[in-house]
């Protein structure tokens, strides 16, 4: 041991400089960390200026919302009760309006059809009677035709939250900025619409009754949608357009910008949507901004969603942001109505078609730039790499063949390659050794220690080519300086690592992605950082540990840069492995550990990459490769102790008490049906929490794989998100009491003779009751059979499902007051059967239900339902 720390000269420099090296990353992560925690932002009091957005008043109103009324799910009291909260509160807006404004407050009851594609799947969706509030602020000489901005927030939250980040916080953040515009004075030279829809968590529906029934919805000119996918921080704009003038308009506009152009390249990947798509996509040209809170992802759709999770901060500066784009779109030439739109001159208004690349830094300010500038920019980089053997060439011709130089140029490139490559491998591999002996995702409760246990095997990987290079050069020594008497080693390090990001950059762009700026803004920094080095070189010689001091301060604004960017990333991807879906063993028992790896590892190459051409004379060494590979074991072994979950962190779970019925008030058979969706399977729950296992008349000793999986068709009620519940069990209940609460059950039947026509085509008129239950969330019907159309969506059913072995299937969603009967009919070109499998969905539980969530932990979420199956043919 004690030989281990008998260092030599260099190695102790070395340990010096990467002392230092750490103590500066520890400060611009600190400083990134207040960043995203918004911990620079001063909120304003309950009593603040009137004329200023106040964090304190907004915070009020998600109180009101998320603790005061209880529940605001479709089916639920609180739903309407919240719809009646967000009116008076705007009525009173209203009446405080002076004599400079014309204010208009309507309630708007919405019904429609369509088909949608929603996490790779096409369904159909039904909806009627959902509520939509919406005020209109204008001028008092403005007409109904002008062009409008729309501000958009949805009032409705997911099953068993009580929603006050997703969407508490974006309703109060709306309402106080129309008591801001009113109260301020302010009269905005177009038109201001404020929708509150009350039907997002339903798959957007109340957008859609918007966009496709309100007499207003085609004067929209610009719009911001106002979406939460946590509890605060970085109020990202995560997607623009069409075209890049809503983006240019944020970038000259937000006091505290927030945008990144990559998150477009990566939010449809996702699971998931926003009212986004209905006005920009799916029913709508229109300009505008999707807008999302992302930290707190661990309580998003939970029962931790509460008002004490908010940041503090974050609802300042969204609102400061807010009201700064709001006048700046009212105040724009650009805004434009539908018909005017569609008669552009595009060539004339490029920016109403062409993407942009623009980036905040750390809020404080934002860069911007349409896509054909991007395209020298980005490709600059590029030509430099492959002129730059030329120039040095021609600086001393004879010396060093040209192909030489080049040859030198492309190994550099190899190096880096491989550095990178090892610096994602590495923690990938240890990931994968750690959870021989530990539970998947101990770092999930533990943010730090994810850092922890993959950055510094992340930078062992980024070390080992030049570890390795410098064993063989120094074997070679001879050789190597004749090679290398112009093009030194760090030379040709710097410009191979320089062409690697020169042709990611370059291969970003011509991919047709909208980001490619971080490398970019990398490449610029390292030519800086080179001049300072070779200016440092030549006062303190290439030896000195001062020379590469100085290239890291040179690079320490694009760096910081990257430890935010990198955090956003990181941060974003760790809190939402608590419900990205749990696959079948044995991968799924890896994959949250390998994605969140793979990542730190990437974004490790990201922060440190750059350094490492200069900076690996001194820090590629043996020993310290060493004390990296001894640290990642300390960390790995100290992590196999740490519990995954916490109130903070919860473990998500999903409990369905699944009745079935023949169709009438007959109950033929009940059971719970329980799913996770993380690495963690069930046999986790029952070994850590035996209360639950006995509960479910099960053992602590429970195996998954002797378990009975709950059939795909049990979770029909939640498709198409039951495609995240592949890792399931079904355990038996008793359905004795149910008839007692309800007297009538949802059934399905005919309620006049079909229909045939003459080209063989049979019409099957039915009727769905939905019986006595009093909290219906939605309803599915799944429709097997030669189904050639039905009274939904035009008349066309969506693309069918094709489960394997079973026939193709057609997925209908149905929504809206449980007190009506659905009246539709379903078309047949064939004889053969149409069969039809109905699941409702109902919030309330019974007495067993509830009581066997009350056993479940602390550091667990359980969404708990019930589930009414039954099966008809016609």
């Amino acid at each position: 041991m004690m030989a281990f720390w008998r260092l030599s000269s260099g190695d102790a420099t070395g340990f010096k400089f990467l002392l230092s090296i750490a103590f500066l990353y520890a400060l611009m992560t600190a400083i990134a960390y207040c960043v995203l925690h918004m911990k620079h932002i001063s909120p304003l009091p309950f009593d603040a200026p009137l004329d200023r957005f106040s964090e304190a008043r907004a915070v009020e109103h998600i109180r009101v919302l998320a603790e005061e009324i209880d529940g605001r799910q479709e089916g639920r009291p609180g739903l309407r009760e919240a719809a009646r909260y967000i009116k008076s509160q705007l009525e009173m807006v209203k009446q405080r309006a002076g004599p400079n404004l014309r204010v208009e407050v309507e309630e708007m009851q919405v019904d429609g059809s369509f088909s949608m594609m929603f996490l790779g799947h096409s369904i159909s969706l039904g909806y009627r009677n959902h509520t939509n509030i919406l005020m209109r602020i204008s001028s008092m000489h403005s007409l109904d035709t002008d062009a409008s901005v729309l501000m958009n927030a949805h009032y409705d939250s997911p099953v068993n939250s009580p929603g006050a980040g997703d969407c508490g916080s974006c309703v109060a953040s709306l309402l106080e900025v129309a008591r801001l515009v009113v109260d301020s004075g302010w009269a905005p030279p177009q038109p201001i619409i404020f929708l509150f829809n009350g039907a997002e968590e339903l798959f957007m529906l109340g957008s859609h009754g918007f966009m496709t029934q309100h007499k207003l919805k085609d004067t929209i000119g610009a719009f911001v949608n106002v979406e939460a996918s946590g509890t605060g921080g970085v109020d990202l704009v995560c997607q623009s357009g069409p075209g890049s003038w809503p983006s240019n308009v944020y970038s000259q506009a937000a006091t505290h910008p927030m945008a990144q152009s990559s998150a477009q390249d990566v939010f449809p990947v996702i699971p998931g949507d926003t009212d986004y798509r209905m006005f920009s996509e799916d029913y709508g040209d229109i300009p505008g901004l999707d807008i999302i809170f992302l930290r707190g992802g661990y309580y998003y759709h939970t029962s931790f969603d509460t008002v004490d999770r908010i940041l503090p901060g974050s609802m300042q500066a969204r609102g400061e942001n807010l009201i700064s784009v709001l006048k700046a779109f009212t105040s724009s030439s650009k805004l434009k109505v539908a018909s005017e739109r569609k008669s552009l001159d595009m060539d004339a208004n490029r920016d109403m078609v062409e993407r942009a690349v623009f980036f905040d830094y750390l809020t404080l300010f934002m860069v911007y730039y349409p896509r054909r500038v991007a395209m020298v920019l980005h490709n600059i980089p590029a030509a430099l790499f492959f002129f730059a053997p030329i120039f040095l060439y021609m600086r001393d011709p004879g010396i060093h063949p040209l192909l030489s130089i080049y040859r030198a140029f492309w190994k550099g490139v190899i190096h880096h390659t491989a550095g990178i490559l090892l610096g994602v491998i590495f923690p990938v591999l240890f990931s994968v050794i750690r959870l021989f002996f530990a539970y998947p995702m101990s770092w999930f409760a533990h943010l730090y220690l994810a850092f922890l246990m993959f950055i510094p095997c992340s930078f062992f990987g980024l070390l080992l080519p030049r570890t390795i290079s410098d064993r063989v050069l120094h074997s070679q020594c001879v050789s190597s300086k004749k090679i290398m008497k112009v093009e030194t080693c760090d030379q040709a390090r710097f410009w191979g690592a320089f062409g690697l990001y020169a042709f990611v950059t370059s291969a970003y762009f011509f991919a047709g992605l909208n980001g490619g700026f971080m490398t970019f803004v990398i490449c610029i920094s390292m030519l800086l950082g080179w001049v300072v080095f070779c200016l440092a070189v030549k006062s303190y010689g290439h030896y000195s540990i001062k020379s590469p001091m100085f290239y890291v301060i040179a690079l320490v604004p694009c760096l910081l840069y990257s430890v935010y960017f990198s955090g956003i990333l990181a941060l974003l991807l760790i809190e939402k492995t608590g419900m990205m879906g749990a696959v079948p063993p044995p991968y799924g028992f890896y994959l949250a550990d390998v994605a969140v790896a793979a990542v730190i590892g990437i974004v490790t190459g990201l922060c440190v990459g750059p350094i490492i051409p200069i900076c690996g004379r001194w820090l590629a060494k043996v020993s310290i490769l060493k004390f990296l590979l001894h640290f990642t074991v300390i960390i790995l072994a100290v992590s196999s102790q740490l519990f995954p979950y916490s109130k903070d962190a919860p473990k998500r779970v999903i409990l369905q008490h699944t009745f079935l019925s023949t169709g009438g008030n007959e109950i033929t058979g009940s059971s719970y049906d329980l799913a996770v969706i993380d690495s963690n399977s069930m046999e986790f729950i029952f070994k850590h929490a035996p209360e639950v296992a006995e509960g479910l008349h099960t053992g602590p000793s429970f195996s998954l794989g002797n378990a009975e999986v709950s059939p795909q068709e049990a979770w029909l009620a939640l498709f198409p998100i039951s495609c995240v519940v592949t890792t399931n069990g079904r355990f038996p209940a008793k359905a004795n009491k149910i008839l007692e609460r309800y007297n009538q059950l949802p059934h399905l039947k005919t309620h006049k003779p079909p229909t045939i026509f003459e080209n063989g085509t049979r019409r099957v008129h039915l009727e769905l009751s939905l019986g006595s239950l009093e909290e219906i969330w939605v309803s599915v019907l799944n429709v097997t059979g030669p189904l050639s159309g039905w009274s939904f969506a035009d008349g066309k059913p969506p693309a069918p499902e094709l489960p394997s072995g079973g026939p193709p299937s057609y997925i209908l969603r149905l929504s809206g007051n449980s007190s009506e009967k659905w009246i539709f009919w379903l078309e047949a070109n064939s004889e053969e059967e149409l069969r039809v499998d109905l699941a409702v969905l109902d919030q309330r539980l019974d007495e067993e239900t509830r009581r066997l969530k009350s056993l479940f932990p602390g550091w667990s979420d359980v969404i708990a339902y019930s589930s009414f199956l039954s099966t008809y043919t016609f």
